[in-house]
């Protein structure tokens, strides 16, 4: 049962930080302590670097780390608990229980990170909103080599289509974020997002899970790649190439990857075009042995004075998808490498890489491409959309107060949870 006070009620909005990865500051525990958690769709289970250490409570435990110690709202799942034998069927790793009989989780990632603890509840305020009894991962141990162990994070906040993702576990009508493309700030919005400071959508549907394909991740936000165009190009890549195998050819929205990679066969054939199309106003960087971010290997030589010129003049890539389509332009084609410099001229790198060079048989969707547009995963209708940002929204639509949403072990107590 929702409890009428919480509705209807605006969507809450939680403002974050990007840079290579997105990263919003949370209060977590009671009393509360400061973190600070990697946004990720692709992931399920949200969790903290802990510490147990002996403190007193009047010493302050520095970012990165949260000790349940001092918290009394902290509450470790048992191993007979349905959550940890029933809830967990989507972990990687299946749960299993420690030396204390405590739910015990292995988290594995495509980047080669890791991170390893028990499950617990305990109660997270986002912005101004309070909710209880959220399921987290207390993680003791971690391996990272990319942005999901970033040093500067406490830990992830898991948002795929899970069981135990914060998106499931608050039964979310609908998200939707928006990434800036001037600076460093962005806006999450937990439920109905009702602006007008978007053009209209695009949308395209969600694909349904697929159990019988064993590489299939069905939690994952999967849509259908019908095609690729460079302008007004489309490329000439074959179906089976596109459609989802046994094997490959998955599509999936990601926020925890920043530029968008293609299977090998898509990404050669937007590669030679793209170059077609430039080769008279860009110059390519001839150096074979450099590779940006392990998966791209297309860049350029851009002097400093032409760059807003040239990259102004681009032909853009559209990926097709069933009803929609979603256009990259202009400097979004283009990601400047810092430090980078070649003479007089800075290194840009074309933002698509292959997806095979990271070891991924999959196409994912990154989120630079995605700057300065509303993205929206209605929950519902079961969709994905997306807007271009037409004017600077309003101080207003950021204004709000505080809601309070139980979720424990009881599916009766979930509920929806709206930023105010």
């Amino acid at each position: 049962m929702i409890p009428s006070r919480f509705l209807p009620r605006p969507p809450n909005k939680l403002f974050f930080h990007h840079n290579v990865s997105l990263t919003v500051s949370v209060a977590v525990g009671t009393p509360l302590q400061n973190v600070t958690m990697v946004i990720d769709i692709g992931s399920e289970l949200s969790w903290l670097h802990c510490t147990t250490r002996n403190t007193t409570t009047n010493m302050v435990i520095p970012d990165p780390l949260f000790n349940p110690t001092l918290s009394s709202s902290f509450t470790p799942i048992p191993c007979s608990s349905p959550t940890c034998t029933t809830r967990t069927r989507d972990f990687p790793i299946p749960a299993s229980c420690d030396s204390n009989n405590h739910c015990h989780a292995t988290l594995s990632y495509v980047d080669a990170s890791s991170s390893e603890g028990d499950l617990a509840f305990e109660n997270f305020r986002f912005g101004s909103g309070y909710i209880r009894g959220i399921v987290f991962g207390c993680m003791n141990s971690s391996f990272s080599s990319n942005v999901k162990g970033d040093s500067n994070t406490t830990g992830l906040l898991g948002m795929n289509l899970g069981s135990l993702s914060l998106v499931s576990q608050l039964k979310l009508p609908k998200f939707s974020y928006c990434i800036s493309g001037y600076d460093f700030s962005s806006v999450l919005v937990l439920g109905e997002s009702n602006i007008s400071w978007v053009g209209p959508f695009n949308y395209t549907s969600l694909v349904q899970e697929q159990d019988r394909l064993p590489y299939f991740d069905r939690v994952a936000y999967t849509v259908q790649l019908k095609g690729i165009k460079v302008g007004n190009n489309l490329l000439n890549i074959s179906d089976t190439v596109l459609v989802q195998t046994m094997w490959s050819g998955q599509t999936m929205f990601d926020l925890g990857t920043q530029f968008t990679f293609l299977l090998d066969p898509a990404y050669s054939a937007l590669r030679e075009e793209f170059i077609n199309q430039t080769n008279s106003t860009l110059r390519v960087l001839d150096d074979p042995n450099f590779v940006f971010q392990m998966a791209i290997d297309l860049c350029y030589l851009i002097p400093t004075n032409q760059s807003l010129k040239l990259l102004q003049n681009l032909p853009s890539v559209s990926l097709v998808f069933d009803g929609a389509e979603f256009i990259v332009r202009d400097e979004q084609l283009l990601y400047k490498v810092s430090g980078l410099r070649r003479g007089n001229d800075s290194v840009y790198c074309f933002t698509f890489g292959n997806s095979d060079l990271l070891g991924v048989e999959a196409f994912i969707i990154g989120h630079h491409q995605k700057q300065n547009m509303l993205v929206e995963f209605d929950l519902v209708e079961y969709k994905v959309g997306w807007a271009k940002k037409e004017t600077q929204p309003h101080r207003s639509w950021f204004s709000g107060t505080t809601a309070v949403v139980e979720v424990g072990e009881a599916e009766s107590t979930a509920a929806y949870f709206f930023f105010l």
